[in-house]
């Protein structure tokens, strides 16, 4: 029977969580318990009823790290391999310990996943296990893991098919209850050593009654993305992708892993933008992996969110509405069905406005028609957009667009600063998630996240219809223009276009894209967004040198500059030459967008007020 009938309880609802949530399994046990002087020569499942303080530790690590799920220390823990070792007769007390263990550090709080691994021989007729033993090597391990405390069982790294299937197909028959989760290891092609493509391997598996269908370890993030791609389009059930920290190299008689945890970290979000629902670590991942994934994780979704529900149509009659037109003078401008045109200008690192104000006096005069003030840009320590926004408000008498992140204030908080900010004369707002801390120059700083920019934009739809968060009717509603943003080149284009009708019917009133540096892309998004019915503001960022296009390609989440640009700016043979072609190019990308648009908002690199106006000459004459 499975732990739910036993207990007479109610095991807690793993599927029904993993589709509201991306979750984050945690990362390595054997390269961490290898790390604290075990030699591999060692039974490390046994440690778990050996030094049972050691493999508390790693998980406790782990649950620090910001894991959802503590998977436990029996990969090995299966009949025939406890063999080699002398354990054989102790499998049950194994297992079941090492549930125990991770269930200590879970708690309530965090589930836990049982860990079985592949057998040291195949499965007849390729090897010498008959499927009978197989079928009651896994019963056996399975249930002890159950009685443990595990939640959810997972098979991995697992490269016969066969073998896998079958022994899916004992527990599910056994223990139908209990969420199973199949994962096959493969190579760089993405096939399994017997030659199974994703395809195959995943249609198999899910056949056969997993849950969830994935890939862990041989692989670095990389080309593991492509794998999980390829499952992602044809499985009916969840995807998971657990890669290694790239491919080892043998130094000193030992696996060393090169990546980073920064690269883990923009592999994590590029996972869930291909529709991965499960992430996590295998070989040479490390806590700071899993940490680095977490921060990544917080910009996509909070971890803790709060839930903002849609305001009713109905409002309180003696509350005047502000319909958009009336809302600023850039909101009637584009309700009239003129272009607008707005640039960005970057909040100082220091207390002085001065060269700010003075650039969007310069911008205001030359025919612009607002200023986008971003708030934190790539988490970097900025002046606040807020202060910024006011200041040239009040210095210039144009209007600037002020940012709205979820990073860094609980929603009590940005409710005040929506508040503080309309008061102040603030009415053009744009509403973004927020990259997260560990990409700026203080990476340990704690990040929110509270709601992400869905739920943020119902906040300012609620105000603008009167009412708090609670319902209660305020004496006056506000009337800001709510923009959100939208990324053309988005890995997941789907999931971008999700994003953007959920943003719509939560009450945003217009579009505002990242850079776009090719035209062709840019306009298939508009074709597939058209029926989301909302003015749409591009991006554009001149490129003035070859490093410049480098930097986005590499450093700004989300941008693309495609290989025909950056062939144009190598052939230039100067700094100036390569500044006029960044700027041609640019020009020529507003020129083919500017039907499809209702505005353009340019970029000003390095801070030179002359880029955004020699892109916008034409416009503005």
């Amino acid at each position: 029977m499975d732990k739910g009938y036993e207990t007479g309880q109610k095991p807690r609802d793993f599927l029904a969580c993993l589709r509201d949530h991306v979750l984050l399994f945690d990362g390595a046990m054997g390269t961490m318990i290898y790390e604290r002087g075990v030699y591999v020569n060692q039974c490390y499942d046994a440690l778990n009823i050996q030094k049972p303080d050691l493999i508390l530790g790693i998980h406790r690590d782990y649950a620090d790290a910001g894991a959802d799920v503590l998977t436990t220390n029996t990969f090995g823990a299966n009949r025939f391999l406890l063999k080699k070792y002398g354990y054989e007769e102790r499998t049950v007390e194994i297992n079941r310990k090492g549930a125990e263990l991770a269930r200590q550090i879970a708690g309530d709080e965090l589930f836990v996943a049982g860990s079985m691994g592949p057998p040291p021989d195949r499965m007849e007729p390729l090897g010498k296990l008959t499927a009978r033993e197989i079928r009651e090597a896994y019963h056996d391990q399975a249930e002890a893991l159950i009685q443990g405390g595990a939640d959810i069982l997972i098979l991995e790294t697992f490269s016969d098919l066969g073998m896998i299937c079958e022994i899916i197909r004992e527990i599910k028959g056994t223990f139908p209850r209990v969420p199973l989760i199949g994962q096959m290891t493969v190579d760089k092609e993405g096939r399994t050593s017997l030659g199974s493509t994703p395809e195959i391997f995943a249609s198999e598996i899910v056949r056969a009654g997993a849950d969830v269908v994935g890939v862990n370890c041989s692989l670095g993030p990389s080309k593991m993305l492509e794998v999980a791609e390829r499952i992602f389009r044809i499985s009916p059930v969840p995807v998971s992708a657990m890669p290694n920290a790239g491919l080892p190299q043998r130094v000193d008689g030992r696996n060393i892993y090169f990546s980073s945890p920064e690269y883990f970290s923009e592999y994590t979000r590029r996972f869930v933008q291909v529709g991965v629902r499960i992430v996590g670590g295998c070989c040479g991942t490390t806590p700071d992996f899993i940490r680095s994934m977490r921060n990544a994780l917080r910009s996509i979704q909070p971890r803790k969110s709060i839930q903002i529900t849609s305001l009713p149509p109905q409002h309180d009659e003696d509350v005047d509405l502000i319909p958009t037109s009336k809302k600023s003078r850039m909101a009637e401008k584009i309700s009239r069905g003129e272009f607008v045109t707005t640039v960005e200008i970057v909040p100082p690192q220091g207390p002085d406005p001065k060269k700010a104000v003075e650039q969007s006096r310069i911008l205001f005069e030359a025919g612009v028609d607002a200023i986008n003030i971003p708030d934190g840009p790539r988490a970097l320590s900025r002046m606040a957009s807020s202060y910024l926004s006011l200041i040239i408000q009040q210095e210039t008498g144009g209007e600037a667009i002020q940012h709205f992140t979820c990073r860094d204030r609980n929603l009590l908080g940005m409710v005040g600063d929506f508040l503080g900010a309309y008061a102040a004369g603030i009415r053009n707002i744009l509403i973004i998630t927020g990259d997260p801390p560990k990409m700026g120059t203080f990476p340990d700083a704690s990040a929110v996240f509270d709601v992400d920019s869905i739920g943020l934009t119902r906040v300012a739809s609620i105000l603008n219809h009167g009412r708090d968060l609670g319902g209660n009717v305020l004496k006056k509603a506000t009337g800001f223009f709510i923009g959100v943003g939208a990324n053309p080149g988005a890995i997941n284009p789907e999931e971008e276009i999700r994003r953007l009708e959920e943003k719509r019917d939560a009450g945003a009133e217009y579009i505002m894209t990242q850079p776009v540096f090719d035209p062709e892309i840019f306009l298939t998004f508009m074709e597939r967004i058209r029926h989301i019915n909302l003015p749409v503001i591009a991006g554009i960022w001149p490129l003035v040198s070859v490093r410049n296009a480098e930097f986005m390609n590499n450093e700004v989440p989300g941008a693309n500059v495609p290989d025909w640009v950056m062939e144009r700016l190598k052939r230039t043979r100067s700094r100036e030459e390569a500044r006029e072609t960044g700027l041609a190019i640019a020009r020529e990308t507003l020129k083919i967008l500017k039907p499809h648009l209702q505005g353009a908002q340019i970029s000003m690199p390095f801070g030179n007020v002359k880029y955004p106006l020699e892109v916008l000459k034409e416009v503005l004459s």
